[in-house]
């Protein structure tokens, strides 16, 4: 059963998208007790459905409305949310990745990481989060509306929809190409062996004897890039 929330964040991505007024939205993620924060985002499915939606949601509002650009977007702490101050990248390597490194490929934790954030933290990462975040490039996955009921269905589709679209098998070279997601946050989703299998359960793609290679980056610029 979703929360308050969870139904205030869809609301506000949605508000997003038809480009509609977003203060009376912000505004009450801004007002809303911080204890309603613990106590309704009180397992990880509410936590991940509701700070993808809200990073989905920002990213867009922080790019169009306030005009940020790389890499401040990322690291400006701009997003209130219960009276605190987030960043996107707060959300996404702090509460969403469990407070990892940034640039550790996933494998290791952020000494660094506050007291907030590890309290909001999921309590264990999800890598199918990384198929529904989407920062505005044209590489990213599209934007969707995450629920927290069927959440796992959802992660699952927009996991699906994005590997099948972003994954290529050249058996004449013997290289499978794929998204540098998968080198990025390597650890996240259990090195290459884990990758490999991810391949093999979610595309049955036979992997042995293919060399795993990644597909270059596209970084210009797609906003508002929602699945249909």
């Amino acid at each position: 059963m979703e929360s308050e929330l969870n139904g205030l964040s869809e609301a506000l991505l949605l508000s997003v998208k038809k480009e509609q007024p977003v203060d009376e939205l912000v505004a009450q993620l801004e007002a809303a007790p911080f204890e309603r924060l613990v106590s309704e985002l009180d397992s990880d499915q509410r936590k991940i459905a509701f700070w993808v939606n809200c990073y989905n949601a920002y990213f867009q509002i922080l790019r169009t409305v306030q005009g940020l650009e790389k890499p401040q977007i990322y690291r400006s702490e701009k997003i209130n949310i219960a009276g605190r101050q987030f960043s996107l990248d707060g959300i996404e390597h702090g509460i969403l990745r469990r407070y990892r490194l940034k640039h550790s490929k996933g494998y290791l934790p952020n000494p660094f990481a506050s007291k907030l954030i590890k309290q909001l933290a999921v309590s264990k990462l999800d890598w199918r989060i990384h198929f529904a975040l989407n920062c505005g490039a044209q590489s990213c996955p599209p934007i969707a509306f995450y629920k927290v009921d069927p959440l796992d269905q959802l992660l699952d589709m927009a996991t699906l929809a994005y590997l099948s679209t972003e994954t290529e098998v050249d058996d004449e070279k013997k290289e499978i190409r794929v998204t540098q997601l998968f080198r990025w946050f390597a650890g996240d989703f259990g090195g290459k062996s884990g990758i490999r299998k991810l391949l093999g359960d979610r595309l049955n793609i036979e992997t042995a004897g293919y060399q795993l290679v990644y597909k270059p980056w596209s970084w210009d610029e797609q906003l508002g890039h929602y699945a249909t």
